[in-house]
Formats: structure tokens, sequence, C-alpha cells
């Protein structure tokens, strides 16, 4: 059972979101948060598994309490599925910089936003169908000079930079295998050794990892 908390300070948007999850067999509310704060203390007391969060919140936003839950040991198995009403938001390049596992807007199907929950409780990144080309677009069309390179990336090999910059530019697993002429599990490695250099959470991070690097840019660069 995936134990979910619903963090946004809009009554009737928790409500909608609440009766929707609590209708798929698999998953339980074990929580509803009004702010960023509140999500923070829900996620460690309800042992949940994934926060749904919305950005825009009083007090503690999303972003805030995305970055308090990932730097949380004890909180390391908890995935945090940001909600924005834009896909353009360049606030969604903060959050997942902050630690969210992905992202959806808030229109999405709701049967799309069931399968996202699934789809990050089980250890995978989710950024919004045509939301990371957008975002890329928008906010990482040059690496951010003010952002330091991650520190692994000098201890990359050529063929993991060239693993991370196929990442970047949005390919799976199969898809790494495919282009790489490897076998899924070997691809499956180069990635879970780029998580663990990088010190990322997930596949978001080494996508942003990969644009604020450089190694990737923007299609119009």
């Amino acid at each position: 059972m995936i134990r979910v908390v619903l963090a946004d300070d809009q009554g009737l948007v928790r409500s909608a979101f609440a009766m929707l999850v609590r209708s798929a067999p698999d998953m339980e509310v074990v929580g509803e948060a009004a702010d960023g704060a509140e999500a923070v203390r829900l996620a460690r007391s309800s042992q949940a598994d994934v926060v749904v969060m919305d950005i825009r919140m009083p007090g503690v936003d999303g972003i805030a309490a995305t970055a308090t839950i990932a730097a949380d040991e004890d909180l390391a198995g908890v995935r945090v599925l940001i909600l924005t009403t834009f896909e353009s938001d360049q606030n969604v390049v903060a959050a997942l910089r902050a630690g969210a596992s992905g992202f959806l807007v808030k229109d999405t199907k709701p049967a799309n936003l069931l399968a996202a929950i699934r789809t990050v409780a089980g250890g995978e990144a989710l950024l919004s169908p045509g939301a990371t080309q957008a975002l890329i677009e928008r906010v990482l069309h040059q690496p951010d000079p003010a952002a330091p390179a991650p520190a692994g990336l000098t201890m990359l090999t050529d063929r993991e930079r060239e693993v991370l910059t196929l990442i970047g530019r949005g390919l799976n697993n199969g898809e790494l295998a495919e282009r790489l002429v490897i076998s899924p599990l070997t691809a499956k490695t180069y990635v879970s050794r780029l998580l663990t250099k990088l010190a990322a959470r997930d596949r978001a991070q080494l996508v942003i990892a990969a644009y604020e690097s450089g190694l990737v840019r923007a299609a119009n660069q």
C-alpha cells in the first residue's frame, strides 16, 4: 500500500485529490497539509511514501519543504511529487534541484496522477510530458553561473558523461541501451553509478545536472 500525504493550501483541491487517491486500491491518504511545514511533519509522523506537494503555499512553501525532506536522512524513502499550475513555472526547476522526484500540472487526468504517484513511489523520476523541454527553453537555456557544478562531475568517465548527456535529453533506460548498444541491465548500472557519484536522489536531478553542467544545451542554442 502506497502511503500518500497531500499538501495544498486550498481545501477543495486537497479534498478532490484525497477522493481520487482513496479510489485507488493500492493507495491510502495518511495526511493532508495546508502548508510546507505541516507536510514535512506529516511525512515524518505518517511514514509516507509519497508527498504530493503544491509549490505555492503560505509560510513554508513547497520548495523549502521539499528541500527539508530531501536533506533528512530519516526521510530518505519519501518521494515528493510536485503539482503546479503552469508547466513552464521556473519554480519547478527549483523544486527538482531541491530533491523532488518529478512534477505534473494540476489539470492532469486523474489516471495520470495515480500513475505518477506509483512511478515516484517505485523510485523512478516523473517529468510531465512535454514540460521538460518547456522548462529547458525558459529556465535552463544556459548553465547557471551561480550554481556550482555537481561535485562528482570530475569523477565521471567519458562513458558516464555520455550516459548523463543522453539522460538529460530524455532517454529512458531502454533507449539508452539501444543507443549505446548495451544491455538494459548495463544501462541501469550506469544510471545507478551516476546517482551515486553525483549524489542525486533520482533521475530528475540527473537531468538538471546534465543541463547545469553544460553537457546538454537547449535546442535553440
